[in-house]
Protein backbone atom coordinates (compact mmCIF):
# COMPACT_ATOMS: atom_id res chain seq x y z
CA UNK A 1 0.00 0.00 0.00
CA UNK A 2 1.17 3.24 -0.82
CA UNK A 3 1.80 6.31 1.39
CA UNK A 4 -0.71 8.05 0.26
CA UNK A 5 -3.47 5.12 0.16
CA UNK A 6 -2.22 4.17 3.80
CA UNK A 7 -3.18 8.32 4.58
CA UNK A 8 -6.18 8.22 2.92
CA UNK A 9 -7.29 5.25 4.92
CA UNK A 10 -6.09 6.32 8.04
CA UNK A 11 -8.32 9.40 7.29
CA UNK A 12 -11.37 7.70 6.70
CA UNK A 13 -10.82 5.08 9.63
CA UNK A 14 -10.64 8.85 11.86
CA UNK A 15 -13.99 10.53 10.58
CA UNK A 16 -16.64 10.26 12.44
CA UNK A 17 -19.99 9.86 11.32
CA UNK A 18 -23.04 12.34 11.88
CA UNK A 19 -26.55 11.25 12.89
CA UNK A 20 -29.81 12.59 11.97
CA UNK A 21 -30.88 16.02 13.32
CA UNK A 22 -33.59 15.09 15.89
CA UNK A 23 -34.75 19.02 15.84
CA UNK A 24 -38.23 19.38 14.59
CA UNK A 25 -38.49 23.07 14.73
CA UNK A 26 -37.15 25.69 12.39
CA UNK A 27 -35.32 28.76 13.22
CA UNK A 28 -37.30 31.79 13.68
CA UNK A 29 -35.12 33.39 11.54
CA UNK A 30 -36.04 31.48 8.75
CA UNK A 31 -39.72 30.81 8.69
CA UNK A 32 -39.86 32.66 4.95
CA UNK A 33 -37.33 29.51 3.77
CA UNK A 34 -38.87 26.25 2.96
CA UNK A 35 -37.47 23.96 5.31
CA UNK A 36 -34.96 21.23 3.16
CA UNK A 37 -37.54 18.10 3.41
CA UNK A 38 -34.64 15.76 3.59
CA UNK A 39 -32.46 14.38 7.11
CA UNK A 40 -29.83 16.70 7.93
CA UNK A 41 -26.52 15.24 9.02
CA UNK A 42 -26.24 16.27 12.92
CA UNK A 43 -22.96 18.78 13.74
CA UNK A 44 -19.90 16.06 14.30
CA UNK A 45 -16.65 16.55 15.33
CA UNK A 46 -15.16 20.08 14.14
CA UNK A 47 -11.97 18.25 12.81
CA UNK A 48 -12.85 16.22 10.20
CA UNK A 49 -9.67 13.58 10.15
CA UNK A 50 -5.77 14.56 11.22
CA UNK A 51 -4.02 17.21 9.49
CA UNK A 52 -1.23 15.27 8.75
CA UNK A 53 -2.98 12.47 6.93
CA UNK A 54 -4.99 15.25 5.07
CA UNK A 55 -1.75 16.65 4.13
CA UNK A 56 -0.07 13.29 3.14
CA UNK A 57 -3.34 12.90 0.78
CA UNK A 58 -2.30 15.96 -0.96
CA UNK A 59 -6.03 17.45 0.17
CA UNK A 60 -6.04 20.97 0.64
CA UNK A 61 -3.36 21.47 -2.79
CA UNK A 62 -5.69 19.61 -5.00
CA UNK A 63 -8.53 21.95 -3.80
CA UNK A 64 -7.03 24.96 -4.22
CA UNK A 65 -5.41 24.02 -7.31
CA UNK A 66 -9.16 22.82 -8.60
CA UNK A 67 -10.79 26.35 -7.29
CA UNK A 68 -8.32 28.65 -8.45
CA UNK A 69 -6.70 29.80 -5.31
CA UNK A 70 -3.92 32.10 -5.91
CA UNK A 71 -1.96 35.06 -4.33
CA UNK A 72 -4.80 37.66 -3.70
CA UNK A 73 -7.11 35.59 -3.72
CA UNK A 74 -10.27 36.77 -1.24
CA UNK A 75 -11.79 33.45 0.80
CA UNK A 76 -14.75 32.87 3.22
CA UNK A 77 -13.70 29.35 4.42
CA UNK A 78 -17.15 28.42 5.80
CA UNK A 79 -17.76 25.41 8.68
CA UNK A 80 -13.66 26.57 9.35
CA UNK A 81 -13.43 24.49 12.55
CA UNK A 82 -10.44 23.74 13.92
CA UNK A 83 -9.21 25.41 10.56
CA UNK A 84 -7.17 23.26 8.09
CA UNK A 85 -8.34 24.96 5.33
CA UNK A 86 -7.96 28.58 6.91
CA UNK A 87 -4.03 28.10 7.86
CA UNK A 88 -3.28 26.68 4.02
CA UNK A 89 -5.43 29.51 2.61
CA UNK A 90 -3.82 32.08 4.03
CA UNK A 91 -0.48 30.11 3.19
CA UNK A 92 -1.52 30.28 -0.45
CA UNK A 93 -3.21 33.83 -0.73
CA UNK A 94 -0.34 35.70 0.58
CA UNK A 95 -0.66 38.97 3.09
CA UNK A 96 -2.26 41.10 0.55
CA UNK A 97 -5.15 38.21 0.34
CA UNK A 98 -8.26 37.38 3.12
CA UNK A 99 -9.20 34.48 4.95
CA UNK A 100 -12.47 34.98 6.63
CA UNK A 101 -12.71 32.01 8.91
CA UNK A 102 -16.79 31.22 10.10
CA UNK A 103 -18.30 28.67 12.16
CA UNK A 104 -21.27 28.33 14.45
CA UNK A 105 -19.02 26.68 17.01
CA UNK A 106 -17.72 29.26 19.45
CA UNK A 107 -15.46 26.70 21.32
CA UNK A 108 -13.41 25.90 17.76
CA UNK A 109 -13.29 29.49 16.95
CA UNK A 110 -11.23 30.17 19.73
CA UNK A 111 -9.26 27.88 19.32
CA UNK A 112 -8.82 29.17 15.80
CA UNK A 113 -8.54 32.48 16.82
CA UNK A 114 -5.39 31.39 19.32
CA UNK A 115 -3.85 29.21 16.75
CA UNK A 116 -4.03 32.10 14.36
CA UNK A 117 -2.30 34.38 16.68
CA UNK A 118 0.14 31.60 17.71
CA UNK A 119 1.29 31.24 13.40
CA UNK A 120 0.99 35.30 13.11
CA UNK A 121 -1.67 35.22 10.34
CA UNK A 122 -2.46 38.85 9.54
CA UNK A 123 -4.63 38.28 6.63
CA UNK A 124 -7.31 35.79 8.63
CA UNK A 125 -10.24 37.17 10.32
CA UNK A 126 -13.31 34.91 12.25
CA UNK A 127 -16.48 35.49 12.42
CA UNK A 128 -19.26 33.58 14.19
CA UNK A 129 -22.69 33.00 11.52
CA UNK A 130 -25.64 30.82 12.64
CA UNK A 131 -27.18 28.07 11.03
CA UNK A 132 -29.77 29.93 8.70
CA UNK A 133 -26.84 32.86 7.69
CA UNK A 134 -23.37 32.48 7.50
CA UNK A 135 -23.33 36.83 7.80
CA UNK A 136 -20.64 37.03 5.58
CA UNK A 137 -20.09 41.51 4.08
CA UNK A 138 -21.73 41.86 0.69
CA UNK A 139 -19.66 41.62 -2.11
CA UNK A 140 -16.48 40.52 -0.51
CA UNK A 141 -15.18 37.03 -1.45
CA UNK A 142 -13.61 35.66 -4.62
CA UNK A 143 -14.18 31.85 -3.05
CA UNK A 144 -16.51 30.70 -0.42
CA UNK A 145 -15.51 27.33 0.99
CA UNK A 146 -17.83 24.36 2.22
CA UNK A 147 -15.83 21.10 2.76
CA UNK A 148 -17.50 18.46 4.28
CA UNK A 149 -19.90 20.97 5.98
CA UNK A 150 -22.57 21.10 3.63
CA UNK A 151 -24.48 18.72 4.83
CA UNK A 152 -24.91 19.82 8.73
CA UNK A 153 -26.83 22.68 7.31
CA UNK A 154 -30.01 23.02 8.98
CA UNK A 155 -31.39 25.29 6.92
CA UNK A 156 -30.13 25.32 3.47
CA UNK A 157 -32.54 27.38 1.40
CA UNK A 158 -32.13 30.41 3.90
CA UNK A 159 -28.35 29.97 4.28
CA UNK A 160 -27.52 29.78 0.58
CA UNK A 161 -29.82 32.73 0.01
CA UNK A 162 -28.52 34.87 2.86
CA UNK A 163 -24.58 33.86 1.21
CA UNK A 164 -25.69 34.82 -2.56
CA UNK A 165 -24.37 38.24 -1.98
CA UNK A 166 -21.21 38.21 -0.28
CA UNK A 167 -19.96 36.91 -3.78
CA UNK A 168 -17.79 39.41 -5.54
CA UNK A 169 -18.39 39.87 -9.20
CA UNK A 170 -17.38 36.38 -10.73
CA UNK A 171 -16.89 34.74 -7.66
CA UNK A 172 -17.58 31.10 -6.81
CA UNK A 173 -18.35 28.36 -4.46
CA UNK A 174 -16.11 25.53 -3.84
CA UNK A 175 -17.97 22.79 -2.02
CA UNK A 176 -16.51 19.71 -0.79
CA UNK A 177 -18.67 16.41 0.14
CA UNK A 178 -19.37 13.02 0.06
CA UNK A 179 -22.14 10.93 -2.24
CA UNK A 180 -24.22 9.59 0.77
CA UNK A 181 -27.40 9.86 2.15
CA UNK A 182 -27.77 13.19 4.08
CA UNK A 183 -27.91 11.19 6.94
CA UNK A 184 -24.61 9.88 6.40
CA UNK A 185 -22.63 12.53 6.65
CA UNK A 186 -22.85 13.51 3.01
CA UNK A 187 -25.34 14.44 0.12
CA UNK A 188 -25.77 13.35 -3.33
CA UNK A 189 -24.41 14.82 -5.82
CA UNK A 190 -27.88 15.98 -7.69
CA UNK A 191 -29.72 16.65 -4.54
CA UNK A 192 -26.84 19.39 -4.00
CA UNK A 193 -26.75 20.65 -7.23
CA UNK A 194 -30.57 20.97 -7.15
CA UNK A 195 -30.53 22.82 -3.39
CA UNK A 196 -28.19 25.26 -5.32
CA UNK A 197 -29.96 26.11 -8.77
CA UNK A 198 -33.44 26.87 -6.07
CA UNK A 199 -31.73 29.64 -4.92
CA UNK A 200 -30.41 31.06 -8.09
CA UNK A 201 -26.79 29.55 -8.76
CA UNK A 202 -25.71 27.14 -11.54
CA UNK A 203 -23.08 24.80 -11.51
CA UNK A 204 -19.93 25.54 -13.06
CA UNK A 205 -17.48 22.34 -12.34
CA UNK A 206 -17.49 19.09 -10.67
CA UNK A 207 -15.04 16.35 -10.24
CA UNK A 208 -14.87 13.05 -7.60
CA UNK A 209 -11.72 12.51 -6.41
CA UNK A 210 -10.58 9.57 -4.48
CA UNK A 211 -8.03 11.53 -2.31
CA UNK A 212 -10.85 13.38 -0.90
CA UNK A 213 -12.83 10.75 -0.03
CA UNK A 214 -15.93 12.11 -2.06
CA UNK A 215 -16.22 14.91 -4.31
CA UNK A 216 -15.78 18.81 -5.42
CA UNK A 217 -18.59 20.94 -7.04
CA UNK A 218 -18.29 24.61 -8.19
CA UNK A 219 -21.01 26.79 -8.26
CA UNK A 220 -21.66 30.48 -9.35
CA UNK A 221 -24.54 32.67 -9.32
CA UNK A 222 -27.10 33.02 -12.17
CA UNK A 223 -29.98 35.13 -12.83
CA UNK A 224 -31.94 37.03 -9.91
CA UNK A 225 -32.15 35.72 -6.24
CA UNK A 226 -35.25 34.82 -5.92
CA UNK A 227 -38.18 35.07 -3.22
CA UNK A 228 -38.04 33.38 -0.56
CA UNK A 229 -41.22 32.02 -1.24
CA UNK A 230 -40.60 31.40 -4.61
CA UNK A 231 -38.11 28.66 -3.69
CA UNK A 232 -38.90 24.87 -4.33
CA UNK A 233 -37.28 22.45 -2.37
CA UNK A 234 -36.14 18.83 -3.94
CA UNK A 235 -37.70 16.36 -2.29
CA UNK A 236 -39.29 14.98 -4.71
CA UNK A 237 -36.64 14.88 -6.88
CA UNK A 238 -34.39 13.75 -5.28
CA UNK A 239 -35.60 11.14 -2.58
CA UNK A 240 -33.52 10.37 0.30
CA UNK A 241 -32.92 6.56 1.73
Amino acid sequence: MTAKMMALTLAMLLIGGCQQSASETQSATAMEFPRPDRTVSAIGDTEFSTEAARDEAGEADYVMDWAGIQLETTVADIGAGEGYYTIRLAERVGPKGRVLAQDINRGALNRLGERVTREQLDNVAIKEGAVDDPRLPENSFDRIFMVHMYHEIEEPYAFLWRMRPALAKGGQVIVVDRDRSTHQHGIPPKLLFCEFEAVGYRLTGFTEQLALGGYIARFEVSGKRPEPSAIRTCASRYPQS
